[in-house]
């Protein structure tokens, strides 16, 4: 198959919805399909050159809705030419331009969600949502309503998804994610993660890796290290990932407020070695998110065998529970603080059985064959309604309409 991803941006610094097309792709491809990516960034945005399949560009933009007036007329010229369009995130042009530019046509386009419909994002920035419901019943509406199928990594976002607005209706389908985790000398990249970080040199580290956000927690985890820093001297505290908002300043500030700023790095954004090894320097990694579609970097520290403390917004919570990879509490200081105590009193032997754990759960449920097996069928599929899935078991579509709640 030919098949067009069509995201806003492939800056690395975006996070998930990049790195996973880029892992994905790369499978895909490896599998024998052709990839392709459509965004709004600049033709000589400096990441480009590095991303490993063709790029078209059609920006730069100056404005957060990344508005393009090329990419609509280049979708309805080019799109023949793919089996499949997938369209990644809401809330930004390249929705529309692809459902502008396809919709009623021969060529079937999906839309993944990552977690953007989540009602969280309701109840924290309740302006920004009535701003939405401007455009959503002309526009996010219909990119959702006419996709061959709106893809969901987890059940828990699914459902959450049909909170957010009233006016809803998309075909479903549930794509669980995967990742890969590259085959390093652990002993080497560990060493270059502390050379880099050399305050975290000796010590116990407990590890979050993402975007710098608001929405990720990190000033819970900082606040719930603060009290238990005190039961074991040689805890440190490594937060690391872009800062979008100029939020580490204020962080680093509640650290020493907290008389724990010696104990604190924010080593800015990993890549590369750096990162892989701060997996594989740390003890644990703690994410207590108020609102997490997926969590690739949960996915990666568990396939480098580091057990997840989560809240339990992170969608992927059940599975980390169930299978006992990390440990699950509420996205507050206090249940931070539990979780973190939670696993400093586990003995050894206990420890070392929840790191063997997590290996096995990231190869169970979280490798990227498992994604990419779940999304070749779903492209294969060919129609788009109830009846096509009883016929293919290997999708099941989910049709759902809602007109008011």
């Amino acid at each position: 198959m030919k098949i067009l991803h069509v995201l806003s941006s492939v800056d690395p610094r975006a996070g998930g919805p990049v790195e996973g097309v880029r892992r994905s792709g790369v499978a895909m491809q490896d599998a024998g399909h052709e990839i392709e990516v459509a965004t709004c960034d600049a033709p000589d945005d400096a990441y480009l050159a590095t991303f490993p399949f063709p790029v078209h560009a059609f920006g730069p933009t100056s404005n957060r809705y990344s508005y393009s007036a090329y990419l609509a007329p280049w979708l309805a010229s080019h799109a023949k030419r793919f089996d499949a369009v997938i369209v990644h995130g809401l809330w930004q042009y390249h929705g529309w331009a692809t459902w502008k530019a396809l919709h009623g046509s021969d060529v079937p386009y999906y839309v993944y969600a990552h977690g953007m419909l989540d009602p969280w994002f309701k109840e924290a920035y309740p302006l920004k949502h009535l701003k939405k419901w401007l455009y959503w019943p002309w526009a996010e509406y219909r990119v959702l309503r006419d996709a061959r199928a709106v893809i969901f990594t987890t059940e828990e976002e699914r459902t959450r998804a049909r909170q957010s607005f009233w006016l809803y209706r998309a075909r479903e389908q549930i794509v669980p994610f995967g990742t890969t985790v590259p085959q390093f000398d652990a002993a080497s990249v560990r060493e270059a993660f502390l050379q880099a970080v050399p305050g975290a040199r000796g010590k116990r580290i407990v590890l979050f890796l993402g975007r710098v956000h608001a929405k990720k927690g990190c000033d819970l985890l900082i606040d719930a290290f603060a009290r238990v820093a005190k039961h074991d001297g040689a805890l440190h505290l490594v937060i690391a990932g872009p800062d979008e908002t100029g939020w580490a300043a204020s962080l680093r500030a509640r650290a020493q407020a907290a008389g724990i700023g010696h104990r604190v790095s924010l080593p800015g954004m990993l890549q590369g070695d750096l990162k892989w090894g701060a997996f594989h320097a740390s003890d644990v990694f703690a994410l207590p998110s108020h609102q997490e579609n997926f969590g690739v970097a949960v996915a990666e520290a568990l396939g480098c065998g580091l057990p997840a403390l989560i809240s339990d917004k992170v969608n992927v919570w059940r599975e980390i529970e169930e299978d006992g990879a990390g440990l699950v509490a509420a996205d507050t200081v206090e249940g931070t603080e539990k979780s973190l105590l939670r696993w400093l009193e586990l003995d050894d032997a206990a420890r070392d059985a929840m790191r063997m754990q997590a290996a096995h759960t990231f190869n169970a449920r979280f490798r990227i064959e498992t994604m990419v097996s779940a999304l070749t069928a779903l492209l294969e599929t060919r129609g788009s309604h109830d009846d096509d899935a009883r016929e293919n078991p290997l999708a099941t579509f989910r049709e759902v309409g809602q007109q008011s709640r």
